[in-house]
């Protein structure tokens, strides 16, 4: 066991956060705020000294990710099981119209790892795509005598559902794993003697 390390990014500021609206697989853009977190945030993910990065395709993750890499040198590998999570017919909207559409939806979903989006994917379905991503890096790294980290950069509800997978959590306490800021990041870790991750920091971050 040698992946000893896995720190989790959310993106910075999008349009559709500015305006309040949910992204899903919509690919929106990080604000000039967006960019300015994401470089405020790379020196500081710089100095963690991780050997991989692998970002969401998604245009907010993959532009975060390389102010990232201009600052740490890491190059970014895309892979789309990072996306955050396919909200169907919700997309685009708010959460006030989704609730006039779909009266109490939204308290359903937050509380129900397998409650879907009409037209949508559960938060389990996005932890199924997403988890084997880290698991085909720690396979990778099984044979490896040296101590490997790997940045995730990604989304705040894929985010969320990661850290519940890595940490074995019952579905059922899934909700307690709360939101994440713009450019905040997750820290999950495991000792050389014990391969359960335990979360070492969640939504940190610089001002």
């Amino acid at each position: 066991m040698s992946l000893r390390r896995v720190v989790l990014l959310r993106h910075g500021q999008t349009d559709y956060n500015v305006a309040g609206r949910m992204q899903g697989h919509l690919d929106s853009h990080l604000t000039e705020e967006g960019r300015a977190q994401a470089r405020r945030a790379a020196p500081v993910i710089a100095r963690m000294s991780l050997d991989r990065m692998i970002s969401s395709d998604l245009c907010r993750a993959a532009d975060t990710a390389e102010e990232i890499s201009a600052a740490s040198g890491l190059a970014v590998k895309l892979d789309q099981r990072l996306r955050e999570t396919h909200l169907g017919e919700w997309q685009g909207r708010s959460v006030g119209e989704v609730e006039v559409d779909y009266p109490g939806a939204i308290a359903e979903w937050r509380g129900d790892p397998r409650w879907t989006p009409p037209g949508g994917e559960s938060r389990l379905d996005v932890v199924q795509r997403s988890l084997p991503v880290v698991q085909e890096i720690d396979d990778e790294y099984a044979d490896e005598p040296d101590e490997q980290s790997l940045l995730l950069v990604a989304h705040g509800g894929m985010i969320a559902g990661m850290v519940c997978g890595l940490l074995a959590l019952p579905e059922a306490t899934w909700p307690i794993i709360g939101g994440m800021g713009n450019c905040k990041w997750a820290v999950v870790a495991r000792r050389a003697d014990h391969p359960r991750w335990r979360l070492s920091g969640y939504n940190i971050g610089v001002t």
